[in-house]
C-alpha cells in the first residue's frame, strides 16, 4: 500500500470516528437540544423567513398582485425616505432619544447592581429587588396610564398640587418640551430594576480572593468596587453597550405611540411611529418596508464597528 493510501484511509477513518462521536454527543445530550429547539424554532419563524418579504421595499407592492408580480421600482422608496423634509426630523428624534438612553439610562442599572451588591441583609436585598423588579412585568399601556393620571391638566394628582400651591398647572402630557423628560423617566420605572439582574449576576462570579487581597491592602468598600469589581463585570458591560448602539434607531413602537399626540409630534415622531403611520395606516406598504430595512441595517452597521472598536482596545466584543 502507498504511503498517500494509508494517509487518506487514516484521514476516513478519523473523521468516521469524529461524526459517530458528535452522534453519540447529540444523542447524550438529546434533551438540552430539545430545550433549545423552541428558541431556534422562534428565531427561524419570525426573523430569518420573514426577511423574504424585505423584497417588496424595492417594488410597488400591492396585495392583490403578490410579491411575485408587483413592479420593481428599484430604490424609489429608499430615494423618497432621505429627501422627505421629515426624514431629519425622524432621525433627529430618533438619535436624540438613544443618547439621553446611553447617557442617563445605560449607566444607572450598573450603579443600582453595585449599591444592591452591597447590601448585606438578604431579606432587605430580596425585598428590594422585588419591588424594583415588578414595573418590567407591566405593559406600557399601564405605565403610561398611571402617568396619565398623575399628570393630566383636568384633575392629574401633580397638577392638582401644582393649583393648591398656588402656581400654574402645566401640560405633561401635550408639551414638546416635557415628552423627553417624561419618556426618560418611564423608562426608568419600568426597565431599571429588570436591566440590573444581568450585572448582579456578573457580580456573583467575581473571585472572592480578589476582594480578601484588596482587603488586605488596605481597601475599603468603595475602592474595593471601583478595583475589583467593575474590572471584573466590564465585558458584560462593553457586550451590552455594543448591543445597545445597536439599537440606535430601534426605540420601540409602543412606548412612543402611546406618548405621541398631534401637540407633541414634532419632538415625539421617531422612525418606529413613523412606519406604523406609513405602513398600516397609510398603506404604504413598500415604503414602511423601505424604511424597516433601513433601520436594520444601520443597527447592523453600528454594531460591526462598536465590536471592531472594541476588539481595537483589546475587549472582547460581541464576536
Amino acid at each position: 500500500m502507498k504511503v498517500s493510501d494509508a494517509a487518506a484511509l487514516k484521514i476516513e477513518g478519523t473523521q468516521k470516528a469524529v461524526k459517530r462521536k458528535g452522534q453519540h454527543g447529540i444523542l447524550r445530550n438529546k434533551f438540552l437540544y430539545l430545550m433549545i429547539l423552541p428558541g431556534f424554532l422562534y428565531f427561524v419563524i419570525f426573523k430569518y423567513l420573514p426577511m423574504g418579504g424585505l423584497i417588496i421595499s424595492f417594488q410597488d407592492y400591492q396585495p392583490y398582485l403578490g410579491i411575485a408580480d408587483s413592479p420593481w421600482v428599484g430604490f424609489k422608496h429608499f430615494i423618497r425616505l432621505f429627501t422627505e423634509p421629515t426624514f431629519f426630523m425622524l432621525l433627529s428624534n430618533t438619535l436624540i432619544l438613544f443618547a439621553l438612553n446611553i447617557v442617563i439610562f445605560f449607566p444607572m442599572p450598573i450603579i443600582l447592581a453595585l449599591m444592591l451588591n452591597e447590601v448585606r441583609h438578604r431579606y432587605f436585598k430580596n425585598a428590594i429587588q422585588t419591588i424594583i423588579y415588578i414595573p418590567h412585568f407591566m405593559s406600557w399601556v399601564i405605565i403610561v396610564s398611571i402617568t396619565y393620571v398623575f399628570l393630566t391638566v383636568d384633575g392629574g394628582v401633580i397638577n392638582e398640587m401644582l393649583a393648591a400651591l398656588g402656581f400654574q398647572k402645566i401640560s405633561f402630557l401635550t408639551s414638546p418640551e416635557w415628552l423627553r423628560t417624561m419618556y426618560m423617566a418611564q423608562i426608568i420605572w419600568k426597565e431599571l430594576g429588570w436591566s440590573t439582574i444581568i450585572y448582579l449576576a456578573a457580580i456573583t462570579v467575581v473571585d472572592t480572593q480578589l476582594y480578601e487581597a484588596a482587603e488586605m491592602d488596605g481597601a475599603g468598600r468603595l475602592r474595593k468596587t471601583w478595583h475589583v469589581t467593575l474590572p471584573a463585570i466590564r465585558p458584560v458591560i462593553i457586550t451590552l453597550l455594543i448591543l445597545k448602539i445597536g439599537t440606535t434607531l430601534d426605540l420601540g413602537f409602543e412606548h412612543m405611540y402611546l406618548l405621541l399626540n398631534s401637540l407633541n409630534r414634532e419632538v415625539a415622531e421617531i422612525f418606529d411611529t413613523y412606519i406604523y403611520t406609513a405602513g398600516l395606516k397609510n398603506g404604504q406598504l413598500s415604503f414602511s418596508t423601505a424604511v424597516g430595512l433601513f433601520k436594520g441595517l444601520v443597527g447592523l452597521v453600528l454594531i460591526m464597528m462598536a465590536n471592531k472598536l472594541a476588539k481595537k482596545f483589546g475587549e472582547d466584543g460581541v464576536y
